[in-house]
């Protein structure tokens, strides 16, 4: 079956395709969410498959859509505790009836290229990231572990790392959702990546040529986030800063706030996006695997001040320390995650803000607009559906 590569007709050309969509698990919001929200506008009869769902955490184009869960989500606080089941895993995913799907498509970060297939189903994995907490940040998530956890985690490790490299070799053909990525899946996994950005909603965004009143945190208020370099360097620089988000550390990063630190709290879409248009800069102080908000962000024209590093140099085109300002420029660089870098790069940023160009920063947002992903996806499964059809696995 020959797949049309024009997303505008992709509703003809997919119906006859039995298709699987398998997401990690829906306990919250964010960019793996959006993946598979544009992934079933392409595929609108795709069943969906989840480890574990939450319904009161649904975006809501999904609310009231059937999703096929593994038998964790019987299991007593599988929904808010889910990462503490992670040794489970392996039996939830291999235990999904995938049979008789054309093309399964995993959403991957927590995983879910686990699942099994027959030799005529066709894989695409989309990765966000090879589990950082077995791998590249394993040091990272066990330093914040009481002992008694890490211990258990380091000894059960070693054999999850095993099965999350076998399960890669179940994988047709890998997508990454950055250059960053790819590298990731090459180091881990030893496979090869098409990469296909994200797909990023920045048509609400419009260019704010008026001066800004605060910074801008936004994000989960998780530890790789780095949410306190941002807060450390308000304080010392005594700069208004506005956090929107919640997490596990908020009491954490609440004792470390000064008076000129606001936390919002989760936001609505408009108060969102109010937010965005009134700040001065979005701090964007941690390591990601892509960054939407980044993106977010310079949709509304506003430059963004980040840690050079990850994903992050794919969606800023910012000012390294010693750089002269250019016009084209969209955000400042900072090399170290310590609060004096981040000072720093503050510093030069306000001596540059008048000179920033909210249109040029808007116009380089519009590179990852969703209508990209989706022209981009129906071209590469297109192709190797076909390749996959008339010449059967690739070799790895």
């Amino acid at each position: 079956m020959h797949l049309n590569s024009n997303p505008t007709e992709q509703k003809s050309t997919f119906d006859g395709l039995r298709v699987a969509i398998v997401h990690y698990w829906f306990v919250s919001l964010g960019g793996g969410e959006k993946v598979v929200e544009s992934l079933l506008e392409l595929f609108p009869q795709a069943d969906l498959f989840a480890l574990v769902v939450d319904p009161e955490s649904l975006p809501v184009s999904l609310k009231g859509r059937d999703i096929k869960t593994s038998f964790l989500q019987r299991l007593p606080f599988a929904r808010k505790y889910h990462r503490h089941f992670l040794p489970l895993y392996p039996l939830a995913l291999e235990n999904l009836d995938l049979g008789g799907y054309d093309l399964v498509i995993s959403s991957e970060s927590g995983p879910a290229k686990g699942v099994l297939t027959s030799s005529t189903t066709c894989h695409v994995c989309y990765c966000h990231s090879p589990m950082r907490y077995l791998w590249d940040m394993y040091s990272e998530y066990t330093r914040q572990m009481s002992p008694i956890v890490r211990t258990v985690y380091s000894l059960l490790s070693p054999r999850l790392r095993l099965w999350d490299l076998a399960t890669a070799s179940r994988v047709d053909f890998f997508i990454a959702n950055s250059n960053f990525v790819a590298r990731r899946i090459r180091k881990q996994y030893r496979r090869s990546s098409s990469v296909i950005h994200p797909p990023v909603d920045v048509s609400k965004g419009t260019a704010q040529n008026a001066p800004g009143e605060f910074f801008l945190c936004v994000g989960r208020l998780v530890g790789y986030k780095r949410v306190d370099l941002a807060i450390e360097a308000c304080n010392r620089l005594g700069r208004r800063l506005r956090i929107v988000g919640d997490g596990p550390l908020f009491k954490q990063l609440k004792r470390l706030s000064g008076p000129t630190i606001e936390f919002a709290g989760v936001l609505s879409e408009s108060e969102l996006c109010d937010s965005f248009a009134r700040s001065r800069a979005l701090l964007f102080p941690g390591e990601e695997d892509f960054g939407i908000v980044p993106v977010e962000s310079q949709s509304y024209g506003r430059p963004v001040i980040a840690y050079r590093s990850g994903g992050s140099l794919e969606t800023v085109r910012g000012l390294s320390p010693g750089d002269d300002f250019v016009d084209s420029c969209t955000g400042i660089f900072f090399e170290k995650q310590t609060v004096s870098d981040l000072v720093d790069a503050i510093s030069r940023f306000e001596r540059y803000e008048s000179q920033f160009c909210p249109d040029t920063i808007r116009d380089f947002s519009l590179q990852f607009a969703s209508a990209r992903f989706k022209t981009e996806i129906t071209q590469f499964i297109t192709s190797r559906y076909d390749q996959f059809k008339n010449s059967g696995p690739p070799e790895h």
